[in-house]
């Protein structure tokens, strides 16, 4: 294990004492959720107490699979006593990522996305890695922790999701990291995590999708409506990657103020969240990798461009939103 990794760790132990009492903030995802596991252990016995913080409603069903096959103790930050707490950790996200981040100062800042410069007394960032997971990991072998089964599953399930099987950015360290934890992790509890997907309240969204989707060009587009989880736009938008000669999966529902706009394509055509970037940052947040991305319109600022209340003409909308040429090219609607 390099110095540099030694070095960190005890700068990170020299921000706590035996007397205090840790919050840890996360917006719960695999990388966060694991990446807090590791810091609770490598914290234990040190300190009095630590506590694993949520700022978002849990409902994706492989983070809940997650965190009930690991163990896992999350409290939702609305439930938290914080005067109980005198030291703040913010892992996988920082300060400025999340307004419900904002009303802490934090002890400690450990993150893989790019640094947006917020300091704290202890900041380790690193935007090359692949997973924060993989930089705690690092922190476990420096404190010559040998992680539980638990433990070590969960980090290993995090840099699978994060580099989506290494398919996405990463580097030599995530690969070190993925291959110590392969021989601590159990296999088969990683693989029953990963396989859990659906809620039998998906169904009726996955219906609709299958009846009413439009191919143009070898792109597939569904417009679901009103939905009560942005998570089933992510789900169904694989689902259709998965069919031969399909390039592009978009799908898009309505979500509170939102049109939210989920993009999949096969990694080999243009890069899919600069596109979406381009075509609806205007509208919100919007952005991604080159075969995955994600737009959030505000429906606000919708007005004037679409009838949002028209499924029809928003699909219309949006499949010239992606057609390079829309007056060409023929499409086929399945009723």
């Amino acid at each position: 294990m390099s110095s540099t990794n030694i070095e960190k760790l005890n700068r990170f132990y020299d921000q706590f004492t035996g007397s205090d009492h840790v919050l840890i903030v996360i917006n719960a995802d695999p990388d966060s959720i694991a990446s807090a596991m590791a810091v609770k252990r490598i914290l234990w016995r040190r300190v009095i107490n630590v506590t694993i913080s949520n700022i978002n409603t849990i409902t994706r069903p492989d983070n809940m699979a997650m965190i009930r096959l690991l163990d896992v103790t999350l409290i939702h930050l609305i439930k938290v006593e914080i005067h109980h707490y005198n030291k703040f950790i913010i892992i996988d996200s920082q300060p400025d990522h999340n307004d419900a981040f904002a009303d802490f100062e934090y002890t400690v800042i450990i993150d893989h996305h790019e640094n947006s410069g917020i300091a704290a007394p202890f900041s380790d960032i690193r935007p090359e890695y692949g997973a924060t997971a993989s930089i705690m990991t690092e922190y476990l072998r420096a404190a010559k922790i040998k992680p539980s089964p638990k433990l070590a599953t969960g980090l290993f399930y995090a840099i699978k999701t994060d580099t989506a099987n290494f398919e996405r950015k990463a580097i030599n360290e995530d690969m070190r990291a993925f291959q110590f934890l392969f021989k601590h992790a159990n296999i088969h509890l990683a693989r029953k995590i990963e396989q859990v997907d659906f809620r039998l309240d998906f169904l009726a969204d996955f219906t609709k999708a299958i009846n009413n989707y439009v191919i143009s060009r070898n792109k597939i587009f569904v417009h679901l409506g009103p939905i009560e989880n942005t998570d089933i736009c992510v789900l169904i938008a694989d689902f259709f990657m998965r069919f031969n000669l399909v390039t592009w999966s978009v799908v898009s529902g309505i979500h509170k103020d939102k049109l939210i706009i989920v993009v999949r394509n096969d990694g080999t055509r243009k890069d899919a969240g600069a596109l979406i970037s381009n075509k609806f940052g205007m509208f919100g947040s919007a952005g991604g990798h080159r075969s995955m991305a994600r737009a959030e319109a505000q429906i606000s600022l919708l007005d004037g461009q679409i009838d949002i209340n028209d499924p029809k003409k928003l699909l219309t909308w949006l499949i010239r939103k992606f057609e390079n040429n829309p007056t060409h090219g023929k499409q086929s609607r399945k009723k």
